[in-house]
């Protein structure tokens, strides 16, 4: 959840024009703002972050000195330090309020470290925290530095590049538990030394999406209609991501008038974003299997999501409470369409070969999850943005 609205808030801050002009501002400040004003009753005190409140019987989890949980503190620092700086012109005293919260959750996470996955025991088979806290801990400094511009975040990010992993580690995907790749790209529009170390991890990410990597097993795989495949469960989360991250350093690229450095040769930006593209286009439906993998939209998309909300007749017809057992006894396992359809929601998509069952509980395929759509809110206004353009200039051509 808090990378989701780290995402959503990124996606804003590249892109406000663009998402203004394609009238969905005030859609996305609305859900950025659904996130943090949990974030903040969740912080009930500088050493405590709730991990959720729910009306069922199930019992929530908090990290604080004792049970610490630096990936889980550092990731929520981050979201709220990005959406400080998407409330700052709009809401003022909203925004300085975020920023209270993400500079004592940082605080917290850095002094007391641990992986939040050896403090809540439970989360381990679900969301394991696989590569650890230190890139989220880096990730949220960028961030509050992003916010703040104070020497102290910058210092930190520089100071702990090497023994963090910031420099260190190449990395082939982005995600909700790996941050690096975002963590390096986010870096790259700095001029100190260091940061330019940043940024040749960065490349190397970005090459690997591209395939212009010199060794085979430094590029991400792709399935034969050409899509970006990480892994077997939830594969779109690392393509969403990518399209991401591909098209803010295609900008960046723009910006400082500088191409890719890739090993095989160099890569301008308009081979960037018509690789993005490419990706966003597979996602709508240009695929073998002619699938929409955004729910709600084309002719044909997902009908039977993995999805409890949408899979269970909704309360309107159904006044009657509808706990756990009777959920999945009564509407999991039924042939029907869901009776709401999860619309915005990007599925895990297809598998190796760009096979995809729509099944209930086919759920590395049919889950969705919010961390999915989150980058694509960005790229989509940026892309519509393009097409405007194009449009224009064939009118001006006649």
């Amino acid at each position: 959840m808090a990378f989701t609205v780290t995402m959503l808030s990124w996606g804003v801050i590249e892109f406000r024009d663009q998402i203004v002009n394609g009238g969905e501002l005030e859609h996305a400040l609305e859900a950025i703002k659904w996130g943090t004003d949990y974030f903040i009753k969740a912080h009930a005190s500088p050493n405590v972050l709730w991990a959720e409140d729910m009306t069922t019987s199930r019992r929530a989890y908090k990290i604080d000195e004792n049970n610490p949980g630096s990936d889980l503190a550092g990731e929520t620092a981050a979201a709220m330090a990005a959406a400080s700086i998407v409330f700052k012109k709009t809401n003022p005293h909203y925004s300085h309020l975020l920023l209270h919260h993400a500079q004592e959750l940082f605080e917290f996470g850095d002094k007391y470290r641990g992986k939040y996955d050896g403090s809540v025991g439970v989360v381990k088979s679900y969301y394991a925290s696989v590569s650890g806290f230190m890139d989220e801990l880096l990730w949220a400094a960028l961030w509050l530095y992003e916010a703040t511009d104070k020497e102290d975040y910058f210092k930190y990010v520089i100071n702990k590049a090497h023994c963090f992993g910031g420099i260190g580690w190449a990395i082939s995907e982005f995600s909700w538990d790996v941050k690096y790749a975002g963590l390096q790209v986010l870096a790259s529009k700095h001029e100190a030394h260091v940061l330019k170390q940043y940024r040749s991890k960065a490349e190397y990410y970005l090459c690997s999406c591209l395939n212009k990597n010199n060794a085979s097993n430094d590029n991400i795989e792709r399935t034969p209609g050409g899509l970006l495949y990480v892994r077997q469960w939830n594969n779109m989360q690392y393509v969403s991501t990518a399209v991401f991250l591909l098209t803010v350093y295609s900008d960046f690229l723009h910006d400082s008038n500088e191409h890719l450095r890739c090993p095989s040769r160099p890569v301008d930006r308009e081979e960037i974003l018509s690789f993005a593209k490419s990706q966003v286009d597979y996602i709508l439906g240009s695929n073998p299997m002619n699938m929409s993998y955004l729910v709600g939209y084309g002719s044909k998309y997902p009908t039977r999501v993995h999805h409890r909300g949408a899979s269970i007749v909704s309360y309107r017809e159904n006044k009657g409470f509808i706990g756990c057992t009777q959920g999945y006894d009564n509407w999991y396992g039924r042939g029907e369409p869901n009776p709401n359809v999860l619309v915005g929601a990007l599925v895990g998509g297809p598998d190796c070969q760009d096979n995809f069952m729509d099944q209930r509980d086919n759920y590395m395929q049919t889950e969705a999850c919010t961390y999915n759509t989150a980058p694509l809110v960005g790229v989509f206004a940026r892309l519509l943005q393009l097409e405007e353009s194009h449009d224009q200039e064939r009118v001006a051509s006649f």
